[in-house]
């Protein structure tokens, strides 16, 4: 950011220097101002814009005027072309001095007619005694074919008699004549004295222009160092998300916020800053730079740089897949978060996949309709081509996901290579959500732990009973949101039942208060007291662990799609395992937890309902009254909630399974033992799916080549997918593989499992 943006080695050297000067109290004598105003030019010749640095105080006009003088303005030193001089023009004349042109054999223009010329020897003049005197003053100018003179043509006052002053001679045969005439003239000895005398005032250093300069200059330093410790706050505050403003923006007051507390504390030990309190409390300046008007503009402009560099490199990287996110706000606005997820590829030596935060969006219609609508907008002010996403994640709403009218429907229908994956750890979130709701046992089960929790945590007088018996893990409450954390609210209960049982009797027997006491007692007899409620702990304690492990390997951030899939595989082979062979184990488990609770290990035998059957009714309908409870329980809850998972962990995590058919060749290294022909199969196959309308990613041709190559050059220990593009471009840097499009850096790690994670951001 040219206007903001201060080196911190810069304003070290600018800090050391103006501390200096106002520690001394001295004016600066000429030899510093030179210095001074020197380094000053250099480094605001730097700055694209000016304006966001005015003074206080002083004249913003009258400082860039004077400035002009030392800039390289645009000038013309051939006299005929001068035009109207003004004084920034003049003095950049005389610093330049008069510019003598020579030619070989004087092969200057000749006349048309008589073949006259300007000669070089009227640069001298010849005196009475013979000696020779130059004539510092002539000038010939290229482009008018005449001759002029140099100081008075810059400081005549009056119109002269002689053309030197005015349009130049080219009377060539009366030009010695002239010149003589004109040495003679008094205004022109006036005009020599003039000259001289602001060439010596220049060269000393010591014009008025000069000493205005270095006190402007002077000035604007010590406010790019204040700009640059107002800055340095800014990011301070933001980078930890901590609030600006108080009640109110006036120094030295009490609850004016962290803003204006942070500045009064470096103005203890910073004597920029402090002097600058002290000219904002004087008065001696208006524009103090620390309102809230400021800031926000500090914030507007890093933020809008930062966003630039950002584009930037999502341009260098070509591809990218979006990530986007709904949550309403505190003003209960619906508020879209974007993140855009690339392969940085400015680094020769290293492969990174990089994920970026764009920022909160508005949005006012959350249909699938208008969130896409909003998207296409955002890329258009971001100047991204829509064409050049690969990827779409999302959670699991339908107006994100819906394969008919979802967000990522109405893009794949733009760009069908915008491929969507849906987010790993909130799907499996939702599988569970799926098992809890799916019976009435399951639902009724989390109410009772997440009752328990809330019974304790309500009086602190209870949570002393829970201490006094429980010594372990207390009780959490369930979260509404992430349902694989719910872990450690079943942990607490399944470890220690009897200790939790006897802080509920103790609560039952102790409590005044009837509601409490009734609830202690309910607790105790329809769940710790409760064999089905401790077989579900037993259940609900291994199908979390399960998920739980699970979904932290899954939000690792070298997890690729591979050992994704593998481990969803995995979890789907668990739950069929535990529903064909893991019912038996659980019930000797909760048989355990009962003998703990000093409560009979039996399942309560309830009287059935018996109806009158109609005539027509099958007799089979009846077999389910002649189950066992334990059977019973086993059908209607255990193989329920398992069927559940079942169903839909292979729903949710299909589109994985096709991904990996199609790009799994390319994921750790499986291309090195394919043969050839299955190798230039799969090569196609990914052609196709990349093809859309005259457009293609890649070639199979191409691409075919370039594992092979890959297949005898890289190390057999190289099998990790996120290792692959680091040695590909080592290899391709020493010219060992053929310089094509570059694929496996940007589809291998484009398509890696990790692009599901997201990052958090404290400002937007």
């Amino acid at each position: 950011m040219n206007e903001v943006q201060v080196e911190l080695n810069e304003s070290v050297v600018a800090n050391e220097k103006f501390s200096e000067e106002e520690a001394s109290g001295e004016d600066m004598n000429e030899a510093h101002e030179s210095e001074g105003v020197d380094v000053a030019n250099d480094e605001f010749r730097e700055e694209h814009n000016e304006d966001n640095l005015r003074d206080g105080g002083v004249n913003e006009e009258a400082s860039v005027s004077m400035l002009d003088l030392e800039k390289d303005v645009d000038v013309n030193y051939d006299p005929g072309l001068w035009g109207i001089i003004n004084d920034t023009k003049r003095v950049m004349l005389v610093k330049k001095g008069p510019i003598k042109i020579l030619k070989e054999n004087d092969e200057f223009p000749k006349e048309p007619n008589r073949g006259r010329h300007f000669s070089s020897k009227l640069y001298t003049s010849n005196r009475p005694n013979g000696e020779k005197q130059e004539r510092k003053w002539l000038v010939y100018s290229n482009e008018m074919d005449k001759v002029f003179c140099f100081c008075c043509k810059l400081f005549k006052h009056n119109p002269m008699t002689t053309g030197l002053a005015e349009d130049g001679i080219n009377d060539w045969h009366n030009l010695p004549t002239k010149l003589r005439d004109h040495e003679k003239n008094p205004e022109h000895n006036l005009n020599v004295v003039k000259w001289v005398d602001l060439q010596m005032r220049l060269k000393q250093e010591a014009t008025i222009d000069k000493q205005v300069e270095a006190l402007i200059n002077k000035e604007r330093i010590r406010w790019k160092l204040i700009l640059a410790r107002i800055i340095g706050v800014v990011k301070t505050l933001s980078r930890n998300s901590l609030p600006f403003r108080g009640s109110n923006e006036k120094i030295y007051e009490k609850n004016n916020g962290l803003f204006c507390q942070l500045i009064e504390f470096l103005a203890e030990f910073d004597p920029i800053m402090k002097d600058h309190l002290r000219r904002v409390v004087d008065k001696e300046v208006q524009n103090h730079y620390l309102s809230h008007k400021i800031q926000n503009e500090l914030i507007s402009l890093l933020a809008n740089e930062i966003k630039e560099e950002i584009r930037k490199k999502i341009l260098k990287a070509k591809y990218f897949s979006i990530i986007l996110d709904c949550t309403p706000d505190l003003s209960h606005e619906e508020q879209m978060s974007i993140v855009i997820r690339c392969v940085d590829v400015e680094d020769a030596s290293e492969v990174k996949v990089e994920e970026f935060f764009l920022g909160f969006i508005k949005v006012d219609d959350t249909s699938g309709l208008g969130l896409f609508k909003r998207l296409e907008d955002t890329l258009v002010d971001l100047k991204l081509n829509i064409d050049d996403i690969r990827g779409q994640s999302y959670d699991n709403g339908a107006n994100m996901k819906g394969k008919h009218q979802g967000v990522q429907r109405r893009l794949l229908d733009v760009n069908p290579r915008a491929f969507y994956v849906p987010c790993g750890c909130h799907t499996l979130n939702l599988a569970l959500c799926d098992m809890a709701k799916s019976c009435v046992k399951a639902r009724n089960f989390f109410g009772y732990v997440q009752k328990i929790y809330t019974l304790f945590s309500g009086s602190t007088h209870r949570w002393d009973v829970l201490k006094t018996y429980v010594k372990g893990l207390s009780p959490k409450a369930l979260s509404v949101t992430r349902w694989e954390s719910h872990i450690e609210s079943v942990r607490a209960i399944r470890s220690q039942p009897e200790e939790l049982r006897d802080a509920l009797i103790e609560i039952s027997n102790t409590s005044k208060d009837d509601v409490v006491m009734a609830e202690a007692k309910g607790l105790c007899f329809n769940a710790l007291e409760d064999f089905e409620f401790l077989i579900s702990l037993c259940i609900w304690y291994k199908i979390l662990d399960k998920v739980n492990w699970v979904s932290q390997v899954l939000q690792k951030e070298e997890i690729d799609l591979e050992n994704a899939i593998i481990k969803i595989k995995e979890l789907i082979l668990f739950f069929e395992e535990l529903r064909e062979d893991g019912f038996l184990d659980l019930i000797e488990e909760g048989k355990e937890l009962a003998k703990k609770v000093g409560i009979e290990p039996a399942f309560t035998v309830k009287r059935v309902v018996r109806r009158k059957k109609q005539f027509d009714e099958d007799v089979g309908e009846d077999a389910n009254e002649s189950q066992s409870p334990q059977e019973k329980f086993k059908v209607t809850y255990f193989y329920h909630i398992i069927d559940q998972a079942l169903t839909s962990l292979k729903d949710r995590f299909e589109q994985f399974q096709r991904y990996e058919e199609i790009f799994g060749f390319l994921l750790n290294g499986k291309f090195k033992s394919i043969s050839e022909d299955k190798l230039m199969e799969h090569c196609s196959q990914l052609q196709s799916f990349l093809e859309y309308k005259e457009h293609c990613d890649i070639y199979a041709d191409e691409l075919f080549q370039e594992l092979r190559y890959l297949k005898t050059l890289l190390p057999k220990d190289v099998t990790k997918s996120i290792d692959i593009p680091q040695h590909y471009k080592v290899l391709l840097g020493r010219g060992w593989i053929p310089n094509s499009m570059g694929y496996i850096s940007h589809f291998v790690n484009y398509t890696g499992y990790s692009l599901l994670q997201r990052k958090g951001v404290s400002l937007s």
